[in-house]
């Protein structure tokens, strides 16, 4: 399902790498995070090279709710407490300048994107929660302010309000900017091996390496598959009267995401970790929540989006690791794409200048706390179910017993599969092990595709690459 940016715009086709090239920094990943970090290289005069596996753009980025802000959340006054008053003001600082340096690069390049200036709001039912949240980001140098009533039609106590936010057209942006930079596109990276970049019609010989493709796939050194998690959540566009000023997110998991675009108000939420989504559901919840708040609206658009969780809850942003000094990473951004994949093209610039940059330290890979182990061990945990599983899970149900339009993990003349079967009644049969690190797959009946409930790496019902780590589909049986 086509996002409203994807609907809402049209890039230029530009071609495949089909020779072996040099150059000073090699950019996996032509979204958000790979095109602005391209850009600053360039306007420091460092000649970079980007490989997209798809288009620019068609990952994440088109699937973004596009908010340009440092209001991550309820998030500080629980940074306050556990990472202190430095650590956390530096965060709150650095997602601020990232705000404002879209708005120079908008302004100077002279870029239409649609870009709205305005305040961002966090709600929730608890109103001590709100108290504190204030004092905290006050505390930390946002001139942010409490209000009881806020425009959209929810139950709460109020919101904490952050002024002079921002939302844009991701993609009308994206284009703009890649329009002078040097990218291959449909060219997935299949080896990095020290500075080589290798892909299947040629590679690239690079000073520097920056992996910015959402999961890093390189799984030694780095272990990033242990020490992330991904999630999945639930966007639908509407067309109604209303127009908010603002853009909300609620406080915790089960509440709504709002934000206006043009004559659209985009409603999401509904996250659930990738591969954990057996019941489905997650578009027909939105929208009955939206015929409650918004009885006139009509829906004009659904997508999903995926997202790197971290233990911290703050993103990967560095040397990929000490065995890997001329890489770099930017990844595990949480929900907050559009700030941090700006944060990221500032701190890796500098970091590749050789220039000292003063937030290196708070998104640092090489980082570990007591929660990250927390976080490893539940994950570890849930990965050794989904290695196990493929050994000791029967199926359920036979190829030929499942209904159409349903999969399901199935009996058949060739042993266990993945199946889906169409409303026409043919069969899709795929293998359902993960070709990451052999995980077994689940079904998501909301999307129709194949998803590891380990590391997140999703194929469609044909068994075709969507999302990695994976670099490769299912192989039909």
């Amino acid at each position: 399902m086509d996002s409203i940016w994807s609907k809402t715009s049209k890039g230029k086709k530009r071609p495949s790498l089909e020779r072996d090239v040099r150059t000073d920094v090699a950019v996996i990943g032509g979204g958000m995070t790979g095109i602005l970090t391209a850009w600053q290289l360039e306007q420091a005069g460092i000649h970079t090279v980007i490989l997209e596996a798809d288009q620019i753009g068609g990952g994440q980025t088109k699937n973004t709710t596009a908010k340009i802000t440092s209001q991550h959340g309820m998030f500080c006054h629980r940074f306050l407490e556990k990472k202190g008053e430095e650590k956390a003001r530096n965060y709150v600082q650095v997602n601020q300048e990232a705000v404002k340096e879209y708005n120079r690069i908008i302004m100077e390049e002279g870029i239409d994107c649609d870009l709205t200036e305005c305040a961002s709001y966090v709600y929730s039912s608890d109103g001590e929660k709100l108290r504190k949240e204030t004092e905290a980001v006050r505390k930390l140098g946002i001139n942010a302010s409490f209000e009881a009533h806020i425009e959209i039609p929810v139950s709460c106590a109020g919101a904490v309000i952050f002024p002079h936010q921002a939302a844009f057209h991701p993609l009308k942006f994206l284009e703009a900017l890649a329009r002078n930079l040097t990218v291959y596109e449909d060219t997935m990276v299949t080896e990095v091996r020290g500075h080589q970049v290798k892909t299947s019609c040629g590679s690239v010989r690079a000073d520097k390496i920056i992996f910015a493709a959402h999961f890093p796939f390189i799984n030694f050194p780095g272990m990033y598959f242990a020490r992330m998690h991904q999630e999945r959540s639930y966007v639908i566009a509407l067309e109604t009267e209303e127009r908010l000023k603002g853009m909300y997110i609620g406080d915790g998991k089960e509440t709504l995401s709002f934000r206006q675009y043009d004559k659209y108000l985009l409603l999401g939420g509904q996250a659930h970790r990738t591969g954990e989504n057996r019941a489905g559901g997650q578009y027909e919840e939105l929208k009955k929540a939206a015929e409650e708040m918004y009885p006139q609206s009509r829906v004009t658009a659904c997508w999903s989006a995926q997202d790197c969780m971290t233990a911290d809850e703050i993103p990967f942003i560095g040397r990929y690791s000490k065995e890997r000094p001329d890489w770099y990473v930017a990844t595990g951004f949480q929900k907050w794409g559009m700030s941090s994949a700006m944060v990221s093209s500032l701190l890796l610039k500098d970091m590749v200048c050789g220039i000292q940059n003063p937030y290196e330290d708070v998104f640092a890979p090489s980082r570990f706390s007591a929660e990250e182990l927390t976080q490893i061990i539940k994950d570890s945990g849930k990965a050794v179910k989904g290695l196990t599983k493929r050994f000791f899970h029967l199926p359920g149900e036979t190829a030929a017993e499942l209904l159409r339009g349903h999969g399901a993990v199935a009996d058949t003349p060739q042993g266990k599969a993945g199946v889906y079967k169409t409303e026409e009644g043919k069969l899709c049969q795929v293998n359902i092990v993960c070709p990451h690190m052999g995980c077994e797959l689940n079904w998501n009946p909301e999307e129709l595709t194949w998803d590891c409930p380990c590391h997140g790496s999703r194929f469609d019902r044909e068994g075709n690459l969507i999302d990695g780590p994976a670099r490769e589909g299912i192989c039909h049986e």
